[in-house]
C-alpha cells in the first residue's frame, strides 16, 4: 500500500506533534482521524519525546470505518534525530506495515541530513528508464523524512508559512511549498488557541514515473491546506488539521486530541 500511495502516507504523517530543543524533557501526543467524503477511513496515534536537542517519534496508523472492508492496512512508523538551530536533522526513519497477508518495510538512514541508505521490502518493480525520473546526485542532501517534513520550527506563528520543505519517502523526492493563507483559532481536546493555515504546493523532483495522473493532479490542480498550532512554548508548530484535494474527492485529516503529556 505505502509505495502505491506515497502522498497519502505523507499526509498521514502530518499527525505529528514532534520535537524541539528544550531545557527539560517534553512529550506530546496526537490522535487523528482521516476521512474521505465525510467517511472515516483511517485513524492514527503519535507520541513524541524530546530531550537535550534530540527527538524520537513513534506512531501507528490503521484503516478504519468502511475502508476496513476493502483494505485492512495497518502499520507503525518511527523517526529519530537531532535539532540544529531551527532545523530537524533526521537520523533514521522506519515504517512497518501490513496489508492483508502482505508485509512491507521502508527503512531510511541519514548522516548530517543526507540519506546514506534506503531499504524497501519488497523491492520495487523494475522501472522503465523512458518514463522514470531517477534520483540524481545531490537530490538526497538536506532532506527530511515523511514525519520530520511536516513539522515546522519558527520564531512565531507568523513565520510558519513562506518556506519550501525537501521531502523524501524512500522512493520519491518532492518539494512541499508552504504559502500563507489565513489565521484563526481552534478548539480540540488538549488545545485551544491560535492557528495559522498555509496553502501547500507539491512538486515531485525525482524518484517517480512521468505521466502519473495522481501526481500530476497533486502538482497542478489539487488544493491542499494545512493548519498549524504551536506545541506549548517549544517553537514547534505541528499540523492540527489538513485537507487534500484528490481526483475523486477531498481527503481530510483532523486532530481528535492534541496535547502535551506529563
Amino acid at each position: 500500500m505505502l509505495r502505491s500511495s506515497h502522498a497519502l502516507a505523507a499526509v498521514l504523517a502530518i499527525a505529528l506533534p514532534s520535537a524541539a530543543k528544550a531545557a527539560s524533557p517534553q512529550s506530546f501526543k496526537g490522535e487523528y482521524i482521516v476521512s474521505f467524503l465525510g467517511l472515516s477511513i483511517a485513524k492514527s496515534t503519535f507520541s513524541s519525546h524530546y530531550e537535550n536537542g534530540a527527538y524520537a517519534i513513534e506512531g501507528s496508523v490503521r484503516a478504519a470505518g468502511l475502508a476496513r472492508l476493502f483494505d485492512d492496512t495497518q502499520g507503525t512508523v518511527s523517526s529519530k534525530g537531532t535539532i540544529s538551530g531551527k532545523k530537524m536533522v533526521p537520523q533514521a526513519f522506519r515504517a512497518d506495515y501490513t496489508s492483508g497477508k502482505r508485509a512491507s518495510v521502508v527503512d531510511i538512514r541519514f548522516a548530517n541530513g543526507t540519506v546514506t541508505s534506503t531499504q524497501v521490502i519488497p523491492a520495487p518493480e523494475k522501472r522503465d528508464p523512458k518514463s522514470w525520473v531517477p534520483i540524481g546526485t545531490g537530490d538526497l542532501a538536506s532532506v527530511l523524512d515523511p514525519m520530520a517534513a511536516t513539522v515546522i520550527h519558527a520564531d512565531s506563528l507568523d513565520q510558519v508559512c513562506g518556506r519550501t520543505v525537501k521531502f523524501y519517502d524512500g522512493e520519491m523526492r518532492a518539494d512541499l511549498t508552504l504559502t500563507y493563507a489565513s489565521k484563526g483559532t481552534i478548539t480540540v481536546p488538549g488545545y485551544k488557541g491560535n492557528t495559522i493555515t498555509c496553502r501547500m504546493g507539491f512538486d515531485p523532483v525525482a524518484g517517480y514515473r512521468k505521466g502519473r495522473k495522481a501526481l500530476n493532479y497533486l502538482k497542478d490542480r489539487s488544493r491542499m491546506m494545512v493548519t498549524f498550532a504551536p506545541l506549548g512554548q517549544t517553537g514547534v508548530y505541528a499540523p492540527i488539521h489538513a485537507t487534500v484535494g484528490t481526483q475523486i474527492g477531498t481527503l481530510t485529516i483532523s486532530a481528535r486530541r492534541f496535547e502535551a503529556v506529563q
